[in-house]
């Protein structure tokens, strides 16, 4: 069996540090999971942490509406840190002092070291040291039994700790790039004062994932929904390590894909590793689900249901196979909403999934991070372009056509993004970018061609940065390449008339438009 690895539990407090933080403590190859603010002590302790982290969060301590946690949870012996509202809210619940001081800060900001601590011991012995701040209020005065380790010029008690008690709160963001040794400061706090072992590795996360789905599928015949994108691509791999020849996967063929798709799915797993593969050729159906559907969500759950029904009829064919395989991700999840986030949109492999289905689902990538299921996927031995292929939406094009779906914009979308990736990679910039890609708003705009008057669509190239999209920022691609991306697009792409450029980071925007 498998050594089970250590868990550290992340308390979410509405940030989207928290995602971030979750990300460098598996960085550091210790397991970590999110967990929504309002968990009891009892349920906490059930997952058995070695270790608590509280998040940032966006609230005043002060605010009517502040998040709290369970007080029982400091009096469990477990080694806790608290991160900026985390490192605000156990002063205050303990007994400190939070002030409205008035005077916030928010940026690389000197923090100067008042007393040794466990946390710094990778710093050099004296001087200051370059940390990054986002706060309004302070704490001015620690709980009984706690000592201050630094300030700033702004925050009177910028490290604060219980030594016996193992609570240790810094009023700063270690997990930023910006902050002078924060990685280093987050293991000392995993290793030296939680005693947490480094086993959550690539090597560990499969075996544990292949002797998980053994133990959930025993004998039964299994389906996997694979899209030839990396998520899936991984996932069957995974599967098909555990079961074998009980694994039979399955490629639908939407109408929705990129140029190219199915030929490349049925040339990998087919002829290349031999997987048992279906192809289902059901771009009607879903151009028909998708007619007159205009509302992203609708959208969404259309294809998430049509999908399931598809499967569903493979299975009647493949010794009545109840068990499902999904790539799901651990940000699909976060993302479609849950206990502890808003939804921001149902991935059509989350949030619009039928409630009458029919599956048992098989997701061995639920708890991962993208950069996570890239590194399983080379040590599986998966090829280079799959593993590093950019990230393309279970909905497909369907979410990147902004109005009704039908073939002729699929088609002319298709094409668009074909001279899209085409030039990225020749520009050798797509293992730079997390994604780019070509976007068609359902709306017509004025154009000479010829010298004569056109009415046609636009497209909006969108191209970002990013480490596991929880966040992104967009792309500032050289002015040659988007000069040939208009050029091309629009002297090749027939029904083309405008290119544009979409200049949003996330958040605001999302990096898909819908």
């Amino acid at each position: 069996m498998t050594e089970s690895p250590d868990v550290v539990l992340v308390v979410d407090f509405g940030a989207q540090y928290a995602q971030l933080i979750a990300r460098r403590v598996r960085e550091a190859r210790v397991y970590s999971e999110i967990v929504r603010h309002d968990i009891g002590a009892p349920e906490l302790m059930a997952r058995r942490p070695k270790g608590i982290i509280l998040s940032g969060g966006p609230q005043s301590v002060y605010a009517e509406w502040a998040p709290q946690i369970d007080p029982a949870i400091y009096d469990t012996g477990v080694p806790i840190l608290g991160i900026c509202y985390g490192a605000q809210l156990l002063t205050q619940q303990l007994g400190g002092t939070v002030t409205r001081t008035g005077r916030g800060e928010y940026g690389r900001t000197v923090l100067n070291r008042t007393g040794s601590s466990p946390l710094f011991a990778d710093y050099p012995p004296t001087g200051p040291v370059d940390v990054w701040m986002s706060h309004g209020d302070s704490i001015t005065e620690v709980p009984p039994g706690f000592v201050a380790r630094a300030s700033t010029a702004e925050a009177p008690v910028a490290v604060l700790e219980h030594a016996e008690r193992r609570i240790h709160g810094v009023q700063f963001h270690p997990e930023v790039v910006h902050t002078d040794r924060g990685q280093a400061l987050l293991e000392r706090f995993l290793f030296d004062v939680c005693g947490a072992r480094p086993l959550w590795t690539h090597t560990n996360i499969i075996e544990s994932s292949v002797e998980e789905v053994r133990a959930q599928v025993g004998g039964a015949r299994v389906l996997c929904a694979l899209s030839g994108g990396v998520d899936s691509a991984v996932a069957a791999a995974l599967v098909h390590r555990a079961v074998g020849d009980q694994l039979t996967c399955v490629f639908v063929d939407t109408g929705l894909m990129r140029s190219g798709e199915a030929e490349q799915v049925e040339e990998t797993f087919r002829r290349q590793f031999h997987f048992d593969l279906i192809h289902v050729k059901a771009a009607d159906r879903f151009f028909g689900v998708l007619k007159g559907v205009t509302e992203p969500e609708a959208k969404r759950k259309a294809i998430g249901e049509t999908f399931i029904r598809v499967f569903e009829e493979v299975a009647a064919d493949v010794e009545e196979a109840r068990f499902l395989v999904q790539g799901t991700l651990y940000p699909d999840i976060i993302e479609s909403g849950t206990a502890d986030a808003a939804t921001i949109k149902s991935h059509h492999n989350v949030g619009g999934l039928p409630e009458d289905m029919a599956f048992d689902l098989v997701e061995p990538l639920r708890l991962l991070f993208k950069d996570e299921v890239r590194a399983v996927g080379e040590e599986l031995g998966l090829p280079e372009e799959i593993v590093w292929r950019q990230p393309f939406p279970g909905p497909g094009l369907a979410v990147r056509i902004i109005g009704e779906v039908t073939p002729e914009r699929a088609e002319i979308l298709r094409a668009a993004d074909a001279v899209v990736l085409e030039e990225v990679r020749r520009a050798g910039l797509y293992r730079e970018l997390w994604q780019s890609f070509a976007v068609l708003p359902a709306v017509r705009t004025v154009g000479v061609m010829g010298d004569a008057r056109t009415y046609a669509y636009p497209i909006v190239i969108r191209a970002v940065t990013s480490d596991d999209a929880m966040t992104a920022d967009w792309a500032r691609l050289p002015f040659d390449l988007l000069e040939r991306l208009s050029s091309r697009i629009i002297n090749e792409v027939d029904g083309v008339n405008r290119v544009a450029l979409d200049i949003t980071s996330k958040p605001p925007g999302t990096i898909e438009w819908e």
